[in-house]
């Protein structure tokens, strides 16, 4: 029988670097944010913020999972480089611990990489024997959803976990769902649990846009962790913070070129949201209605808005 420790090898380098930290007693005790690529991640949030996290900055791997033993490679499988005659490179996937320090010095470990296809619960006792070991003191996630809402508003927020004391001010929209499940969102139930604190971050982002990176979302998710947690990443915040821009730029760009179509259900949404909000403001969870188009006009529109912008870019990279 396979047992937790089985999955993941320790770097020494990297342990020992964690290991002087807990002697220290710096903070009293570290923030491991985590992302795994392959669930829902509507605009690319978590991912950009992983990206943004790792590219650039100093890092040191802490400890790496056997991927051959979570990756359902024919589901996924990892790109391989063919140059003239053979086989010259493979893109090995990597599910990975590392340290990190933010801009004050402050260390913080990020797990990221592709979620586990099989042994979820394995994979999720073997975090559990690290988050114990290292002496993780929160555990945080993100990622994007799909919401019916427009690009001109505010992203909204669904925080969930025990800690969800520490984003105040983000009501539940609902009492209860069952949804596809993720081995992000089991980590997150096991690791509370046996009683360690643990939040995840879901960002709202617009339909007609999911399907692309969506900057604001990534942004107002790293100012809400950051928030939560104490740590300070300027750089991260400002970089989205300039894509964010240019991705709402284009947007309108697209708005005001298009038929009128998406307009029409750009300023639907935007009646639905406000009516929303001022039911909200007002104590009252009934909000006026307001002429939506239906699901099929609306899928219908977003489809066409996404091959357009698809269309652009690939006829902008030649």
């Amino acid at each position: 029988m396979v047992k937790p420790r089985e999955l993941y090898e320790w770097d020494v380098s990297g342990l020992r670097a964690v290991d002087e930290i807990i002697d220290r007693g710096v903070g009293g005790g570290l923030v491991m944010l985590y992302y795994f690529e392959g669930f829902i991640d509507a605009g690319a949030t978590g991912e950009q913020i992983v990206d943004h996290l790792l590219e650039g900055r100093p890092h040191q791997t802490v400890a790496r999972f056997d991927a051959d033993r979570l990756i359902d490679y024919r589901a996924r499988r990892p790109m391989m480089t063919f140059r003239r005659d053979r086989w010259a490179d493979y893109d090995t996937p990597r599910l990975e611990l590392r340290l990190l320090r933010d801009a004050t010095g402050t260390p913080f470990l990020v797990l990221s990489g592709p979620e586990p296809d099989v042994r979820w619960e394995l994979f999720t006792a073997a975090v559990r024997e690290i988050v114990e070991r290292l002496g993780v003191r929160l555990s945080v996630t993100f990622h994007g959803i799909p919401m019916g809402v427009p690009h001109t508003r505010p992203v909204g927020l669904t925080p969930h976990g025990n800690r969800t004391d520490l984003v105040p001010g983000r009501p539940s929209l609902f009492d209860e769902a069952q949804v596809p499940g993720s081995a992000a969102a089991l980590l997150e139930l096991r690791l509370t649990e046996a009683g360690h604190d643990a939040l995840g971050v879901a960002a709202h982002v617009p339909h007609y846009v999911a399907r692309s990176p969506y900057p604001d979302a990534a942004l107002v998710v790293v100012e809400t962790v950051t928030a939560a947690t104490g740590l300070v990443l300027p750089a991260v915040a400002h970089t989205l913070r300039g894509q964010a821009h240019k991705a709402q730029n284009e947007i309108e760009r697209q708005l005001s070129d298009g038929d009128g179509e998406l307009g029409a259900v750009v300023r639907g949404l935007e009646q639905q949201y406000d009516a929303i909000a001022g039911a909200a403001t007002r104590g009252s969870l009934v909000a006026e209605p307001a002429e939506l188009p239906s699901a099929d006009e609306l899928g219908a529109v977003f489809e066409r808005f996404l091959a357009d912008r698809e269309r652009e870019g690939g006829e902008g990279e030649g």
